[in-house]
């Protein structure tokens, strides 16, 4: 076994150890060994993080650099990233397990990201009021919200920053981002780069460690004026408790249970492709996987034939090898999950089509097989669980309002696909689901240009898109009297 790696945090511009010495270990999950170490931050560290965001944001560089100049420095974060792209997904395939071709990949698109929000950045505007009183010119300013603390899960790293960095620089404001403790070495690497391009001491702070205390005292630190979250459920119903003390304003983006229709009238292949993209891209572990899976009585039986065979075709395998398609699971502990939810779904009177256990020849990693599970209904549990893994349930359905009722049925809203030729339909359907995205013919699709949010237990706010970067700013209304004259006696009445 190898030594393993160390990242330090970044704090202030500098990178140091935790106050206490305290370490978190990241287990590569292809080989269920640690590969990597990092200073687990307690409270002293994430005080000092958001205090050095708040110098920086209040005096010096950044508090007084023009607009222009701070979508300058962004141009300089995106060139930088996509320069680092390859190491940068290396990193992350080696600590989450996700293949690196996507990584790779994301982490060079994630350079839009920081390119489209540098263009934003001296084109944040106020306006001016048409007051219904003489002698008073009344115009708005939008100001940074202040200190941001930004918390990104293990999955979809360097993208998930950039949705929230992003905006939050562009607007002036100063972050504070904290890394998963599950695998955080491509986000202090990514301190790296930000040391590099020249971003002063406090803008941009790195940590990570435990939910307590690290994201406990973040979240609830008085300085930190707003939380971009994104993660589990549970996680952001502590986020909620903890902003109860800041009064900080929030985003949440959570997990979803998205639903595919695929109906009679769809072309086959491409509804096929986009269940694999959804379900198995990413080895399942996206918020957006379409994992319930809604096939018209028409199709049915060909889709079942036509998704196992895609199933059992894919290739299983080390996520750093150029030809593998789907590769281990993060943790062992969503393995665990996953196996207790298949056996109990099959106990409800589910069929394992395809998959259902881990793979032959892999008895080191977190591997599962790609599987497809048939359910009478909704009531199996493999349809009501965010399983973050390559697991599809299929259901069947035989009218367009029991497709929609059926995808409707959850306490979820964040993606959702919709396979039809019927343009007529196209529009019905996207318009009915309860969704933050609807995909039509595709699947998983992203973009700086689109929003990115849900509804329901898939949270609230929303990331990319022009809008966006309003939700990192504070309105000022500023009133001149312009008459001349001296402001009136207020107790003479006229």
């Amino acid at each position: 076994m190898t030594t393993p790696i160390h990242f330090p945090l970044y704090i202030d511009g500098e990178f140091c150890e935790a106050a206490d010495g305290a370490l978190v270990e990241s287990i590569n999950p292809a080989t269920g060994e640690v590969w990597s170490t990092a200073p687990a931050a307690g409270e002293v560290d994430v005080d000092r993080a958001v205090m050095a965001a708040q110098r920086a944001l209040r005096s010096g560089p950044w508090a007084d650099m023009t607009a222009t100049a701070r979508g300058k420095l962004l141009y300089a974060l995106a060139d930088a990233v996509q320069t680092d792209a390859e190491r940068l997904g290396e990193l992350e395939t080696t600590d989450s397990g996700k293949l690196a071709a996507e990584t790779k990949a994301q982490t060079a698109y994630v350079g839009d990201y920081y390119r489209y929000y540098a263009g934003l950045a001296d084109k944040i505007q106020g306006a001016t009021l048409p007051i219904d009183k003489p002698d008073m010119t009344v115009f708005t300013t939008r100001e940074p919200i202040g200190v941001v603390a930004a918390i990104v899960p293990w999955n979809a790293e360097m993208f998930l920053t950039a949705t929230k960095v992003g905006p939050a620089l562009a607007a002036g404001n100063t972050v504070v981002i904290k890394a998963s403790e599950d695998a955080p070495a491509p986000l202090l690497a990514f301190a790296e780069i930000v040391d590099r391009v020249g971003f002063p001491p406090g803008v941009i702070n790195i940590i990570t460690g435990h939910g307590e205390p690290c994201g406990r005292a973040l979240t609830a630190h008085p300085h930190v004026a707003r939380v971009a979250f994104t993660g589990g459920v549970e996680a952001a119903r502590h986020v909620v408790r903890n902003t109860a003390e800041n009064f900080a304003h929030v985003s949440l983006e959570l997990g979803g249970k998205s639903p595919m229709v695929i109906f009679d009238d769809a072309d086959l292949e491409g509804a096929l492709n986009g269940a694999v993209a959804g379900n198995f891209g990413a080895t399942g572990q996206s918020c957006v996987a379409g994992s319930r899976v809604f096939v018209q009585a028409g199709i049915h039986d060909q889709f079942i034939e036509g998704i196992i065979e895609r199933a059992r075709a894919i290739r299983i395998g080390d996520p750093l090898h150029a030809d593998t398609q789907v590769g281990p699971l993060a943790t062992e502990a969503q393995r665990r999950n996953i196996e207790r939810v298949v056996a109990e779904s099959i106990e409800q009177g589910a069929t394992v089509h395809a998959g259902g256990q881990v793979p032959a020849g892999f008895d080191v990693g977190w591997y599962y097989e790609p599987t497809v599970i048939g359910c009478p209904d909704q009531s199996i549990t493999s349809t009501q669980v965010e399983l973050f893994g390559p697991v599809m349930s299929v259901l069947r359905f035989e009218t367009e309002d029991e497709g929609i009722a059926l995808a409707n049925d959850t306490r979820f809203g964040l993606g959702a696909g919709v396979f039809t030729e019927n343009v007529a339909r196209a529009h019905r359907v996207s318009a009915a689901i309860r969704s933050g995205i609807v995909w039509v013919n595709t699947y998983r699709a992203i973009s700086p240009i689109s929003p990115f949010g849900g509804f329901g237990q898939s949270g609230y706010g929303r990331e990319a898109g022009l809008d966006v970067i309003h939700d990192y700013t504070r309105t000022k209304a500023t009133w001149i009297n312009t008459s001349g004259s001296p402001m009136a006696n207020p107790f003479v009445m006229r």
